[in-house]
């Protein structure tokens, strides 16, 4: 038995082997198959007899010496399995694999789809024919070849997330793991294999990215033999699936890509994976004022409306009220889980706050915290019990926060039903849903509670989103910490980073969007001086950054200049002009030296592109090196104008290169190759560049 995948120019072929499921491939297509090639290797001194084949379960008994698919038990026995294909059918899209092991009692299908991106869903589904049967860890393995002898994944922390951390792929196993029970700041969204000559214009690139947001785990080994591959897989805590007879567990899908064109060429596969399912939005992503660093706890209702009717002047289409609207929530210290529009802060209650908005062609937006509760809080007090916790133990409070259990049913209606009545009163549009801590201790009736709390909030989303059409959902937990391809079919928005400073701003963004698209990515303007740095940046270059992306504004706009308001409004209106090439384009990250970023997007026909130009720090040299545009026709000729109607950026010469002030017209290969003298900017300081075939 045999099947071999092939779409989007991607091969991924299987074979049953002595009963074992082998991946004998996955790459780049392959003219006429795999026909004539060996597969037998030199057995060496010191070996088994015999090559071995223990396939994509790796197991022990077939002579497999690394790290496992599968561990589990049924009371300490069936702990080895080997598993033998009984069925592989499928077409050049999709397969399904069924495997069997009487012994154990146990059987997996494994379902792999490629899409006609080169794309490639694995799912596996773990089904128990005998007595109750506790699985430890179900983990997913693609094999790498030889040449792939580097990694690359993203390691951060609150404000400081995705930043690139690129090493060599040596004898044993690199492991990147999450236990927050989110996927967390330290989250790397996907891990990455590649050559030591891959950039991000050329050279080839593997990766997986589990579609999971609660624990995970990602790998690449190599072990003794050579052999290389690359994994993920949901952390199992003890005891937390144990599958009863007839039952079964479903893995959560990995995907996987390649591309021999670099990251980007990697980033454009998920890009298009993920634009291309049936719940993307698809209206355009409206201009959004979040008023957290407006008005923090600080309510009020003239002060709200104030900004509701500069907004609305601006041409701003989205303002969403964010904490401390409800209970006794004046601070982070109390009111949590208590979802009841204040009195004291809002007497006449928040419709007639959303209805000046809607009025104004607005959407009204809100935040919650629903799987959150502070002990300081009615509901806590009336229902301690209904807290993740292991025994009588309580977890210890992280920013003032224990978490609600909402694998309990009471619970979980409590939550639903208090938070689908303050959207159905208010005519709310769309929820900006935080999650402020990470998971410790989290038990429900005595047993680990993780998958279950992950489970369960997909499913509160996918009800609201039934009962409330319409309704959008932005992913914030205490900014980017739950951003993975299983929320992503959830929610409609993540939020990136808390840290709304634009200078470090530039690498979170740069590396989210190796797996993100930049349209489902909250980028705001923020305040100078920087809530979460202090540091003073202009508005040019706050303003040039959050372009790239669901753009917003999170700043009291009440209390700013002329000019400011002005450019403001300029940008505003550049956004709304432009967002369709910006959320639809191929993103483009020009390989540069740590001084500045290069990047855009270009539309798929090619014929126009936006480009921003970031002066990180100051340059070494008096002259930093040629703006070398890439993606371009070669064969197309470009106008290129400098964008300066919301603020010009701050130079360091006596006069600028001339183009910058009269534009330049050349042909798409003469802008890759030969490049536009670049200017001398000041540090945190950018130039934006709009490109148009003529």
């Amino acid at each position: 038995m045999s099947a071999r995948l092939s779409q989007g120019g991607i091969d991924f072929v299987l074979d049953e082997v002595a009963g074992a499921l082998v991946i004998r491939y996955w790459g780049p297509t392959i003219t006429g198959g795999l026909a004539g090639i060996p597969f037998e290797r030199t057995i060496p001194n010191s070996d088994f007899d015999r090559m071995q084949n223990p396939g994509v379960m790796r197991e022990h008994s077939r002579g497999w010496l690394g790290y496992p698919t599968i561990s589990g038990h049924r009371n300490g026995a069936n702990w080895s399995t080997q598993f033998t294909v009984t069925s592989l059918k499928g077409d050049s899209e999709s397969v399904t694999a069924i495997l069997d092991d009487s012994s154990a009692q146990l059987q997996i299908e494994y379902n792999f789809q490629l899409d006609h991106f080169g794309v490639l869903k694995a799912q596996a589904t773990i089904v128990n024919l005998g007595a109750a049967y506790t699985l430890n860890e179900f983990f997913y393995w693609l094999p790498l070849p030889g040449r792939a002898t580097q990694s690359l994944d993203f390691a951060g922390r609150w404000s400081k997330e995705r930043n690139p951390q690129r090493r060599e792929i040596a004898i044993g196993r690199w492991v990147r793991d999450s236990f927050e029970g989110r996927s967390g700041h330290n989250f790397t969204i996907g891990e990455i294999a590649l050559t030591p000559e891959t950039s991000f214009a050329s050279g080839e690139a593997w990766s997986v990215a589990l579609a999971w947001s609660g624990d995970s785990q990602y790998c690449i080994e190599k072990n003794y033999e050579n052999e290389i591959s690359i994994g993920a897989s949901q952390i199992i805590r003890p005891g937390e699936v144990i599958i009863e007879k007839g039952g079964s567990h479903r893995a959560p899908e990995m995907l996987a890509s390649y591309s021999s064109e670099g990251l980007d060429g990697l980033a454009q596969n998920y890009h298009r994976y993920v634009r291309n399912r049936q719940k993307h939005p698809r209206k355009a992503r409206p201009l959004t004022l979040n008023l957290w660093e407006a008005i923090y706890f600080n309510h009020d209702e003239a002060k709200i409306n104030t900004l509701i009717d500069i907004a609305a002047e601006a041409g701003i289409e989205r303002v969403v009220i964010d904490d401390g609207w409800f209970g006794s929530r004046r601070s982070d210290r109390s009111g949590l889980g208590d979802w009841i529009v204040s009195a004291q802060v809002w007497p006449n209650g928040l419709k007639g706050i959303a209805d000046r908005i809607h009025d104004k062609g607005m959407e009204f937006g809100l935040w919650f915290e629903g799987e959150m509760v502070n002990p300081d809080s009615e509901l806590y007090r009336s229902r301690p019990d209904w807290i993740l916790r292991e025994g009588s133990r309580t977890p210890p409070l992280w920013r003032h926060e224990l978490v609600l259990d909402l694998t309990n049913r009471d619970a979980f209606e409590y939550v639903l039903e208090g938070i689908s009545n303050v959207i159905a009163r208010n005519d709310v549009d769309y929820i900006k849903w935080d999650h402020n801590r990470v998971l410790a201790d989290a038990g429900s009736s005595g047993r680990a509670a993780y998958i279950g709390q992950t489970e369960a909030i997909y499913s509160l989303f996918d009800e609201l989103k039934r009962r409330h059409s319409g309704l959008e959902i932005e992913s914030c937990a205490s900014g980017g910490a739950r951003i993975d391809l299983g929320m992503i079919d959830h929610v409609d928005r993540f939020w990136t980073s808390d840290n709304n400073d634009a200078l470090e701003r530039q690498t979170i963004q740069r590396w989210t969007m190796q797996f993100i698209p930049p349209e489902l990515l909250g980028t705001h303007i923020g305040p100078s001086p920087s809530h979460q740095t202090g540091r003073h940046l202009p508005l040019s270059f706050r303003a040039v950054t959050a372009l790239f992306g669901h753009a917003g504004i999170e700043w009291d706009i009440s209390a700013i200049s002329k000019d400011d308001q002005s450019n403001l409004a300029a940008w505003i209106s550049y956004y709304k002009s432009h967002r369709s090439l910006l959320h639809t384009g191929d993103m483009v990250r020009v390989d540069s030296d740590k001084e500045n970023n290069l990047y855009g997007v270009i539309s798929q026909d090619k014929k126009s592109a936006i480009f921003g130009y970031a002066q990180l720090q100051p340059a070494i040299t008096s002259h930093p090196r040629k703006i070398y545009l890439r993606g371009l026709d070669p064969s197309k000729r470009y106008k290129v104008r400098v964008v300066t109607t919301f603020g010009a950026p701050e130079m360091m010469s006596i006069t600028p290169p001339p183009w910058l002030i009269d534009g330049v017209e050349a042909s798409g290969d003469a802008l890759m190759k030969v490049g536009l003298p670049a200017p001398i900017l000041r540090p945190a300081n950018a130039l934006l560049l709009e490109l148009s075939a003529v």
